[in-house]
């Protein structure tokens, strides 16, 4: 139990660093924030509410992973290097898959609102 508590410890520790510098997240956790009363507002059922919100967690979690291989490839060198470049897109292309994905729930349930 004691582990589970400090893993619980250390998470919030990197929310808390996070929501304060870095920019992407702040507006993501903002967009969660809003999206939770929109959701519940646009979406038919239960599953399609947990399938909005569980796509901007989703993105949110992509952000951290990437924030995290960026704060790594910067621990090693900030000189450029073709391999923390490559690290670095890869990390954002993620990103911008997770943006599409959480675009695609949203406007499905768009459209189910609208033309139900």
């Amino acid at each position: 139990m004691e582990r589970i508590w400090l893993a619980f410890i250390n998470s919030m520790r990197a929310l808390k660093w996070l929501a304060r510098h870095e920019k992407a997240v702040q507006q993501e956790l903002a967009l969660f924030v809003v999206s939770i009363p929109v959701a519940l507002y646009l979406a038919p059922n239960a599953p399609m509410f947990l399938a909005m919100i569980g796509a901007i967690l989703f993105l949110i979690m992509i952000e951290v992973l990437n924030t995290g291989i960026e704060a790594a490839c910067n621990a090693l060198s900030r000189e450029f290097h073709r391999d923390i470049q490559i690290a670095k897109d890869c990390g954002s292309l993620a990103v911008l898959i997770s943006i599409i994905l959480a675009a695609g729930v949203w406007g499905y349930a768009l459209f189910i609102a609208i033309y139900q």
